[in-house]
């Protein structure tokens, strides 16, 4: 019986978030009979797919073993400088095209990242609290302060931000750029579980000296990694202002307690060593719907921001609990792979 039910909560909890989840949707659809409905789906994944862009690339960064905090000043670093160089340029080079030069920028910011943190072996948090004013100083003081509308985006990018799969009655829509996010969240998902390179980021999550003992090159894998991150983050940027046909260099600065809060509800550890994308589409789905019906409960969208915060004390608070026997002695996260799979 209790295999039976470890197998239904799954190796990351994804499970008993599922569970959590139709009991969200039940209480507000209760609340409120309009919530089922096509434009209210639509509308969930349209604020869902930002998040999960930026989620993906925390994620990678909890299982590691760290915790990043400046991916939304890479973000709009990037986002907002390229769409400024391409409207200064006169030029437009297409959407796609604007969107590899954002995450060429992000990936460099993420460079900065990943030296730092891996060639001084310096605290992740620290060092991205750090990079995050650093970024957000350098966009408002030497690149722009200005807010760019719709009318002065590219057209390329105006008709990209127009483009949808689908259209039902009732302004209900389903966005195009859903397909590059479910192709990138595959892709995540493929590198982790297919790849040494996945394998390794699991490994120094689960314990770094032992990493470094079975062979694996820790400071090139954890450089990586944050460039990786930081190309993500530039792409959830670009994606932010394709949604919102604006670029404004004063956004999405302040919203890593909901990235950070989906992605340990979707069961990555806050010790590393464990965590996937499936959890945190999930774990994203939660607190979009948290922030986006909380009202239908009947409970003041004031509170949004505390129930995220309850969300995530619960989160930690059980892997805590769950990271620990019953004698209440700690034991090791077991990673996915055993270490001697990934020096093989």
């Amino acid at each position: 019986m209790s295999g039976r039910l470890s197998r239904l909560r799954g190796p990351n909890n994804e499970g008993l978030l599922v569970a959590v989840i139709l009991v969200v949707v039940v209480a507000m659809a209760l609340s409120s009979p309009a919530f089922f409905t096509a434009g209210t789906f639509f509308a969930l994944v349209r604020s869902s797919m930002v998040p999960l862009i930026f989620a993906l690339g925390v994620l990678m960064v909890l299982i590691s073993g760290g915790i990043d905090v400046s991916f939304p000043a890479i973000a709009i670093f990037a986002a907002y400088s390229t769409v400024k160089w391409v409207i200064g340029a006169g030029a437009d080079p297409g959407p796609w095209v604007i969107i590899a030069i954002a995450m060429l920028v992000g990936a460099v910011l993420g460079l900065v990242n990943g030296v730092v943190i891996a060639r001084f072996r310096l605290p992740t948090l620290i060092v991205t609290l750090g990079t995050q004013s650093i970024f957000k100083g350098v966009l408002i003081s030497y690149i722009g302060s200005v807010y760019i509308s719709a009318a002065d985006l590219p057209d390329s990018v105006n008709a990209l931000a127009g483009s949808h799969l689908l259209d039902v009655s009732g302004g209900g829509y389903l966005h195009f750029m859903i397909v590059p996010v479910v192709v990138v969240a595959v892709l995540v998902a493929l590198l982790l579980s297919r790849t040494i390179f996945g394998r390794s980021i699991y490994a120094i999550g689960g314990d770094t000296e032992a990493a470094r003992r079975v062979g694996i090159d820790v400071v090139r894998t954890q450089v990586w990694l944050y460039v990786l991150v930081g190309a993500l983050a530039a792409f959830g940027g670009m994606l932010y202002v394709i949604l919102g046909r604006n670029a404004n260099p004063q956004s999405i600065v302040g919203t890593e307690l909901d990235i950070i809060a989906a992605v340990v509800l979707g069961g990555a550890s806050i010790f590393g060593g464990r965590g996937s994308v499936l959890g945190t589409v999930l774990g994203v789905v939660l607190v979009q719907l948290i922030n986006n019906n909380l009202v239908l409960l009947g409970i003041p969208s004031t509170w949004q921001r505390a129930a995220v915060g309850i969300l995530l004390l619960l989160g930690v608070g059980a892997q805590a609990l769950g990271a620990r026997r019953p004698n209440g002695h700690s034991v090791d996260v077991e990673p996915p792979l055993e270490r001697e799979e990934v020096a093989a």
